[in-house]
C-alpha cells in the first residue's frame, strides 16, 4: 500500500485497538463479522469501487456502508467499516485487504485475551512447515477446483481439537479465501500479525539439534539487543546444517552453520 491507503489503514488499526481494549467487546465475533464484510467486498467489485470513490464525500460513503451493513453485523463492525470508507484509499482493493487484516487481528486479539497467542504463533509456524514438507496436502489446500467447503472440512480434520480455535479460524479463512495470494505468503503474513500483536519481531531459527531453554533465552536476548525489539523465536531442526544455527529475521539472514562455512570454503578453493 502507499500514500492514502497507508494512512487509512493506520487509522483503522487505531480504531480497532481502541475498540478491542474494551474487554466487553467479543473480539472473536468481531473477527467473524469483519471476515464476512471482506468476503462481500471481494465478491462485489462495484460496491467496493463505490465505497472508495474519491469523487464522493466520505460521509456519503459511510452512510451507504451503514445502510448496507446495519442489521447484518453488530454495531461495532458497522462503526469500524463506516470509519474506514470515510478515509481515502489509493485503490479499492486496499480497502478489502485492510478489512481482512482487521479480521485476523481481531482473532489474534481474542487469542491474546485467552492467553493463547504464543500457541497460535507456534501453530501457524508448524502448520507452514507441515505444508512445505507435504506436497499432496499443499496441492489439496490450493486446488482451485475444490470447493471452499471441502477445504474447510479438510482443515477441520487436521486442526480441529488439535490447534487453538483462533489458529483454525485464520488458516481456514486464508485457505478458503486466498484472494490471489500463495499459501506461504498468507501464512507468513499471519505470523507477522501475531508477532506485532505482542510488539515482537519473528526470527526463524534453524539448528542441527534442538536448542536448550538457556540457549533460546540467550539467543532471544541477543537478537532483541540487535534489533531493538522483543523477539519471538520460531524453531526448526534440520540435521543437514551439521552444526551452529541459521537465523532469518524478515529478509535478513544470519548464517552461522558449519555447512555454510564448508560451502564458503569450497567456493574460495574453487575460485
Amino acid at each position: 500500500m502507499n500514500g492514502a491507503s497507508r494512512e487509512a489503514l493506520a487509522a483503522a488499526r487505531e480504531s480497532l485497538d481502541a475498540l478491542t481494549d474494551n474487554t466487553s467487546v467479543d473480539a472473536a465475533k468481531l473477527a467473524e463479522e469483519l471476515a464476512a464484510v471482506t468476503a462481500l467486498l471481494q465478491r462485489e467489485v462495484s460496491l467496493r469501487r463505490v465505497l472508495t470513490d474519491p469523487s464522493q464525500p466520505g460521509e456519503a460513503r459511510a452512510e451507504l456502508a451503514g445502510r448496507l451493513l446495519r442489521g447484518q453485523v453488530g454495531g461495532e463492525t458497522v462503526d469500524l467499516i463506516s470509519g474506514m470508507v470515510r478515509s481515502r484509499w489509493s485503490q479499492s482493493r486496499d480497502l478489502v485487504d485492510s478489512v481482512e487484516e482487521l479480521a485476523n487481528t481481531a482473532d489474534l486479539t481474542a487469542a491474546q485475551r485467552s492467553g493463547d497467542l504464543d500457541d497460535v504463533e507456534d501453530e501457524l509456524f508448524r502448520f507452514g512447515r507441515i505444508v512445505a514438507s507435504d506436497k499432496e496436502l499443499r496441492a489439496a489446500l490450493t486446488d482451485r477446483s475444490a470447493s471452499a467447503s471441502a477445504k474447510g472440512q479438510l482443515l477441520h480434520s487436521l486442526l480441529g481439537g488439535k490447534a487453538r480455535p483462533a489458529t483454525e479460524r485464520v488458516i481456514t479463512r486464508l485457505v478458503t479465501q486466498p484472494r490471489g495470494r500463495s499459501l506461504e505468503e498468507g501464512l507468513e503474513s499471519l505470523s507477522k500479525l501475531a508477532a506485532e500483536r505482542r510488539e515482537r519481531m519473528v526470527a526463524v531459527v534453524i539448528s542441527a539439534v534442538p536448542l536448550s531453554d538457556r540457549q533460546k533465552q540467550r539467543l532471544g536476548a541477543a537478537l532483541a539487543k540487535i534489533y531493538g525489539r522483543p523477539m519471538h523465536l520460531n524453531l526448526d531442526v534440520d540435521p543437514t546444517v551439521l552444526g551452529g544455527i541459521a537465523v532469518r529475521v524478515g529478509d535478513e539472514v544470519i548464517n552461522g552453520t558449519i555447512s555454510e562455512r564448508l560451502e564458503e570454503a569450497t567456493r574460495r578453493m574453487a575460485g
